[in-house]
């Protein structure tokens, strides 16, 4: 790295870090201490405003900016992708937002650079992972961000598909399955993963930190109480992962191997081919019937290797398909 670069680099980790010791810059930067300082001070002779407290570091006066930075091809393409991306994947204010950026980014290209980005954004197609948000969706974004920034408490129903059989961990366990339950929680962190969008939050109903995908939720309302965010990477947001309950193993033939490594469940865990050009793939839920329907799906190309109380609800939900079928035809057929 140039002499230049570095110094540049500094005040980019400057902007973005707020404070940073001098030890801290030169393990980013892969230097010595000594050559940082001598950086500090090459920084304060051409005019950058730097304040220096003893046990915090460095950081820069508050309203102080780079110049305008110059891109090149790729990189004012990528940049523009990226805006297109999330111009597609939020709600209208991040959405104009997005195409507000993408504009300026272009508007400040030299003319040969911009013909070049023009060209290369009509020949590269990078599609939204799913479609346009619904209007209820997008306010419910819109206000859980809010409150994600605000560290606020909210409270809303939630329809979940699978009830627990724990009626003690339950506000209302004797309603029925498609009664929504009332939750209040800490919003921590907000993810889009396959073309959905998920709240991570403390759940005060379970006690537990817990995934909400935002489609399900009704009735939000933003709280008086404010809460204290976990620190650091606990905060930014994650996979809902299942890190408890049932493990499955499914055995995939070589016909079906390729399209099930393409197309995998979203509790799948590992992925291991087998001798015979299959696919042994295992997975983790918190309910059988969450994966279920996805298996029944690869139809005789898979096979439950375990649980058995899977194997068995494989046999039940087919055997019940088989005699639908078996009581005739449908209605209006032949």
């Amino acid at each position: 790295m140039s002499h230049t670069d570095r110094l540049l680099a500094i005040v980019l980790e400057l902007q973005a870090h707020r404070w940073r010791r001098a030890e801290d810059l030169a393990r980013t930067l892969e230097t010595s201490k000594r050559t940082i300082y001598r950086d500090l001070v090459a920084l304060g002779q051409a005019g950058v405003p730097l304040i220096s407290t003893p046990g915090r570091g460095y950081t820069l006066v508050e309203g102080y900016f780079l110049p305008p930075v110059s891109f090149t091809a790729d990189e004012a393409t990528i940049l523009s992708l990226g805006a297109d991306v999330m111009a597609q994947s939020f709600d209208a204010q991040y959405r104009a937002a997005a195409q507000s950026a993408a504009s300026k980014i272009t508007a400040a290209l030299p003319e040969r650079l911009r013909v070049d980005v023009a060209a290369l954004r009509e020949r590269i197609l990078v599609g939204a992972d799913g479609a346009a948000l619904q209007p209820e969706v997008a306010a419910t974004l819109r206000a859980l961000r809010g409150a994600v920034i605000a560290c606020q408490r909210v409270r809303f129903r939630y329809y979940t598909r699978y009830r627990s059989t724990n009626g003690a961990n339950l506000a209302d366990a004797d309603n029925d399955d498609d009664t929504p339950l009332w939750r209040e929680a800490d919003p921590y962190s907000l993810a889009r993963i396959r073309g959905a969008w998920y709240l991570n939050a403390y759940c005060h109903l379970r006690k537990d930190r817990r995934n909400f995908r935002l489609e399900r939720i009704e009735g939000l309302t933003l709280l008086d109480q404010r809460f204290s965010p976990p620190a650091g990477r606990e905060r930014r947001p994650q996979r809902p992962d299942v890190t408890e309950g049932d493990e499955a193993r499914i055995q995939f033939d070589a016909q079906a191997a390729r399209w099930a490594r393409e197309s995998p469940s979203f509790f799948t865990t590992a992925q291991e081919e087998t001798a015979d050009g299959g696919l042994l793939v295992t997975l983790r839920v918190r309910r059988l019937d969450e994966i279920i329907q996805w298996l029944l799906g690869w139809g005789s190309h898979a096979r439950v290797l375990s649980p058995p109380a899977l194997h068995q609800r494989i046999r039940d939900e087919a055997a019940a398909t088989l005699l639908l079928y078996q009581a005739g035809p449908a209605p209006g057929g032949a």
